[in-house]
């Protein structure tokens, strides 16, 4: 079976591995710090770095830092995986979804600034809201931004698909749009840590929150300490936080893989490249791109051709697909849908350009290694599949 993506993990990354296991540190020792600082480096200057067990754990501290709580609204996408929204609940907000561009399937900035004019009329204006850079392209963040401003509401950037990805001519991570950027480390991002994820900053309150959060709300910094200090071996916690902490042996993975991270993101730039000039004039629709945007292609997104059977022609290219030896996947149902939020009154037909979209999504083959024939082997099957549906 051809993989929509995997990890690529060298012999080089197996001993810097090793070479952790044999030393003094195996959870929160030196390669944390180094591995924060060469992330943050790569995004910008004068950034902060908090690595923690998943990129879900970063979305939490980061709702937690920019003060999201009970009586509290939260806007996201619903074109996304299902944490860029249990983030706010696990806050004890409440969470509402901005619909997605019908050819960026990204944040719609149109259906922003009209939900926002909406939500002020009624007083419910959201405080943060979280913009989902969707298979490595940056939504459109300098409207995102420049609405977010007029009407007091923070940003945090949910860049779990976009790590070496630019804007603007700007990396994403840069925080030049958002007061927070997450980012991802799973197997099937640019790089792995195995499981684990980043939030990056500009602001040293938010970045201090945030590494106390991951760490059960503890201190060892006397400077914070509220009670008198009464000896070396003193911790103090000040505050309500978790276990969200990442393990040096993780944080030497993401350090060893961010060595080849340029070289993943060119081979990825350069299969979709071909993708998309292949399947230019097909009835296959694509991401739409702008020379503005470059993406890290995460992901290879196609769109059957639109019909009154979406669903069932959908289903039906993607079981000859894998049929043919090729693992095609779906990203994403939408976040609405899904029973947890359908019990908070969410339905069919609320977000439509989401919900055609992901009746008609399908994921294709695309990761490091891949060859020239195995693309062409996947796009001949497109082409065959499409016989299916007409």
């Amino acid at each position: 079976m051809i993989p929509y993506s995997k990890q690529i993990i060298s012999n080089e990354d197996i001993n810097s591995v090793l070479e952790v296991l044999k030393s003094d540190w195996l959870t929160q020792g030196p390669m944390i710090e180094k591995f924060e600082k060469k992330v943050s480096s790569i995004c910008g200057k004068q950034l902060l770095g908090t690595a923690y067990n998943s990129a879900t754990s970063a979305l939490h501290a980061a709702c937690y830092a920019l003060g999201l709580r009970e009586g509290d609204i939260l806007w996201t996408v619903p074109n996304s995986f299902v944490a860029s929204a249990n983030c706010a609940i696990f806050c004890g907000a409440q969470v509402d979804f901005v619909d997605i561009d019908p050819k960026s399937w990204n944040m719609c900035p149109i259906s922003l600034k009209d939900k926002l004019e909406s939500a002020e009329h009624d007083g419910k204006l959201p405080k943060i809201i979280i913009p989902v850079h969707f298979s490595g392209m940056s939504a459109e963040m300098a409207v995102i931004h420049k609405l977010a401003m007029k009407y007091g509401i923070k940003v945090i950037e949910d860049a779990s698909h976009a790590l070496g990805a630019s804007y603007n001519d700007t990396m994403v991570g840069s925080c030049k749009y958002s007061d927070i950027t997450v980012f991802s480390f799973h197997p099937v991002k640019m790089i792995t840590t195995g499981e684990g994820g980043m939030a990056v900053t500009k602001d040293e309150n938010l970045d201090g929150k945030m590494k106390l959060f991951r760490n059960h709300g503890i201190t060892r910094d006397r400077r914070d300490f509220k009670n008198a200090d009464i000896g070396p071996w003193s911790y103090q916690q000040i505050g309500l936080g978790y276990n969200y902490r990442m393990t040096d042996i993780a944080a030497a993975l993401g350090l060893s893989q961010l060595k080849t991270l340029h070289k993943f993101i060119s081979e990825r730039r350069a299969y979709a490249s071909h993708y998309s000039k292949v399947l230019d004039g097909t009835p296959y629709v694509s991401q739409e791109t702008k020379i503005e945007h470059n993406s890290s292609w995460h992901l290879y997104v196609i769109c059957i051709p639109d019909t009154k059977n979406n669903r069932n022609n959908r289903l039906a290219i993607f079981r000859f697909l894998r049929e043919q030896k090729i693992g095609v996947n779906v990203h994403y149902e939408p976040i609405h849908l899904q029973p947890f939020y359908r019990k908070m009154g969410f339905r069919e037909n609320m977000f439509l350009s989401a919900e055609n979209y992901s009746e008609r999504c399908l994921s294709i083959p695309l990761f490091p290694t891949m060859t020239t024939d195995t693309q062409n082997y996947i796009l001949k099957a497109l082409n065959d599949g499409l016989e299916l549906i007409n």
